[in-house]
């Protein structure tokens, strides 16, 4: 047995043939200078979040709380559908939050294969639950 580090992206699809396999990019996104220019910028990032959602090309997003899950130090995380990492990359520098410098962001593509989502719709109640 052989103690390595990595291994191919082709191996891990061999190994989870029959799965998923649905490609997607996780964008890590930071402070770089505290709270306050994060907080003037909030509005736009979130216009432009609401955009891509109804552009179908958000995943799913949203704020980072520390370990404690007691607070925000200006953390996020947005997933979204792309061609390909230079996409996504595309996209996040398009953000306001980015395009201001009040975040720095990182892009990693991310292949989802097990997990599941519950929509439940009360017609008579009229509320969604999403699990």
């Amino acid at each position: 047995m052989t103690d390595s580090t990595s291994m191919p992206v082709g191996d891990v699809l061999a190994a989870s043939k029959g799965m998923l396999q649905k490609q997607l990019y996780a964008i890590s996104t930071r402070p770089v200078a505290g709270l306050g220019p994060i907080l003037e910028n909030i509005e736009a990032h979130l216009a432009y979040q609401v955009k891509l959602e109804e552009d179908g090309v958000m995943f799913a997003a949203g704020p980072i709380w520390t370990d404690d899950e007691q607070h925000w130090e200006g953390e996020g995380l947005v997933i979204v559908r792309a061609a390909s990492r230079q996409a996504a990359i595309a996209i996040a520098e398009a953000d306001p939050m980015h395009k201001s410098g009040a975040r720095s962001f990182s892009v990693r593509p991310w292949m989802i294969n097990e997990g599941s989502v519950t929509i439940t719709i009360s017609y008579s109640g009229q509320h969604v639950e999403v699990n």
